[in-house]
């Protein structure tokens, strides 16, 4: 029920470096894809945290995989959440899934971008059919960083 673009970043990223992706949640249609100052920051790896956590704005909200990051530094006005990504999703059955759990922190931090059950929902439709057999593990970490930002 809401408007979605994304603007992933692969370049030379695919061989192993980091990657990332802006997106855009809203209720009305989206003007610009673009996000130079994100309210969101969900960051994966110590590279990412350091090139983009200075940027989220005021009353934003970071979320870091503390499993392999060390703390920021942090910004004022700005909320920080460690998440243990990759324990929460090996916990589940696959390190893989450790973006699932910070989807699932984000859920239950700002629940305004989309509810828990959208987001299980959705997972059917949105996981190729290949793929579907890794949804309970998504599931299962989703509602594990649900639970860890709670």
């Amino acid at each position: 029920g809401k408007h979605v673009s994304h603007i992933p970043s692969y370049g030379a990223e695919m061989r192993g470096g980091t990657a990332n992706c802006s997106v855009v949640v809203s209720d009305e249609e989206i003007a610009s894809p673009l996000v130079p100052n994100p309210g969101v920051l969900i960051a994966l790896n110590t590279p990412s945290l350091v090139k983009f956590g200075p940027l989220v704005r005021a009353g934003g909200l970071v979320i870091w995989n503390s499993s392999l990051c060390e703390p920021p530094r942090q910004n004022a006005g700005v909320e920080y959440l460690a998440v243990p990504a990759n324990e929460l999703a090996e916990a589940a059955g696959s390190y893989k899934a450790a973006n699932m759990a910070v989807v699932g922190a984000l859920l239950a931090r700002r629940p305004a971008v989309a509810s828990l059950a959208a987001v299980e929902a959705a997972l059917d439709e949105a996981v190729s059919t290949r793929h579907r057999e890794l949804n309970e593990i998504n599931r299962k970490a989703l509602k594990q960083g649900y639970a860890a930002a709670g």
